[in-house]
């Protein structure tokens, strides 16, 4: 086994120069106020082990990283039917574009743009009783964790200038691909996206996609193991909103980012890894993030390629 401690400070060392560089997600009010200089990164393997490094214990907003989860929860519980909402291809534009929405007639073009979690989060609101309740018991479960929550200062701040989520979910309305009401849905969308995690939670939630969709740890089938691996396929092709080719290019692990500066991927068959670095770069990715895991696949020679 590789000697990850030791990776961890070398990665650690040679980021240190660019650790706060880039701006943090300031159109959300929330997260405006965090501090860029914070960095923490947790690796967790199939077989047990955890090794860490900086602010891995303190609680972030993961954002859009929760879209993995809420599309795990659908695709589990409705199978392929969820892609006729929905699709599977690169978006090459903004998270939160809605000119593409209009080009495509309301549907979306993956569950990981803003639009596509927007029609996840309308399925879940249909299937199940408590959405809000139920999500949180889920990632619960994920991760090993009962102190899973969501941050309703952040879900309100969201909600407060969440004007483009509510043109995009009003949109996907009038195009009949949304069956619930909009401001329920959008209330369980900014929910959802509020919930604070550690890398150390974070990591282990996404364990099983590097189990071919199997807690490892407590046995659960999650996913088969055709739905775990596209889901992977979807972080590879569409994680990281529209820097996704350059994330494949660099890094090389199916991975999903969110604006709270998070970003988690996985290796199958071997372990899950977790950054948090809140200072983005122009793409709306963890800046010292998406480089401290490039350069821990270029140190350890490990890649799903």
């Amino acid at each position: 086994m590789a000697d990850y401690n030791k990776l961890l400070e070398e990665i650690v060392q040679e980021i240190k120069p660019i650790i706060g560089e880039g701006k943090v997600a300031g159109y959300i009010p929330a997260l405006a106020k965090i501090d860029p200089q914070k960095f923490g990164v947790t690796i967790s393997t199939i077989n047990g082990n955890t090794f860490s490094i900086g602010d891995v214990n303190e609680k972030f907003s993961v954002q859009s990283i929760s879209k993995v989860f809420t599309l795990t929860l659908a695709f589990s519980k409705l199978g392929e039917e969820i892609w006729s909402r929905v699709g599977r291809e690169p978006s090459g534009n903004a998270f939160n574009s809605l000119v593409q929405l209009e080009y495509e007639r309301g549907i979306p073009r993956n569950p990981f743009i803003n639009a596509g979690a927007i029609v996840i989060t309308d399925i879940l609101i249909s299937l199940l009783d408590d959405p809000y309740a139920e999500l949180l018991d889920f990632i619960r479960l994920l991760s090993g964790s009962e102190d899973i929550r969501y941050d309703a200062k952040v879900a309100q701040s969201e909600r407060e200038n969440g004007f483009t989520n509510a043109a995009l979910v009003n949109f996907l309305k009038s195009h009949h691909n949304i069956k619930n009401d909009v401001e329920k849905v959008l209330d369980v969308y900014f929910h959802h996206c509020s919930i604070t995690m550690t890398t150390n939670e974070l990591s282990k939630s996404f364990l099983y996609l590097s189990n071919h969709g199997c807690i490892p740890k407590s046995k659960h089938n999650i996913l088969t193991k055709s739905q775990a691996k596209r889901i992977n396929a979807l972080m590879l092709t569409c994680g990281t909103y529209d820097e996704a080719g350059d994330f494949a290019y660099l890094v090389g692990m199916p991975g999903k980012s969110g604006v709270g500066g998070g970003i988690a991927a996985i290796i199958p068959n071997e372990l899950s890894i977790a950054v948090w670095c809140p200072a983005l770069n122009k793409k709306g990715n963890s800046l010292a993030g998406m480089k401290a895991l490039e350069l821990f696949t270029t140190k350890t020679g490990m890649s799903i390629f």
